[in-house]
């Protein structure tokens, strides 16, 4: 199980994936994830964790999505990463 977990005390929010999830998050109740925040996009992006690991995706959302400051359309995640979505930072950390 991988966890994403706000950085923000003022947003604390804790989201869990489990094996074979595939999971998006946004401010629409349809989203998997529901994060209603400043510059977060109904459906924002999208989270992966298969065999090969944790992944996410951006959706096409207005201000992209971020890991470790670095603006993405598709990329790998690891524990200790960090994405930025909207004003939301989520820190990366793997469960045992």
């Amino acid at each position: 199980m991988w966890i994403l977990q706000s950085t923000d005390p003022e947003l604390p929010v804790t989201f869990r994936l489990l094996p074979g999830s595939i999971k998006t998050l946004g401010r629409a109740q349809t989203a998997d994830f529901i994060v209603d925040a400043a510059l977060v996009s109904r459906v924002h992006c999208r989270f992966t964790l298969d065999e090969s690991g944790l992944g996410v995706e951006d959706l096409g959302s207005t201000n992209g999505t971020w890991v470790n400051g670095r603006r993405i359309e598709r990329a790998p995640l690891l524990a200790g990463d960090k994405i930025t979505i909207g004003r939301v930072e989520l820190a990366v950390s793997a469960a045992q």
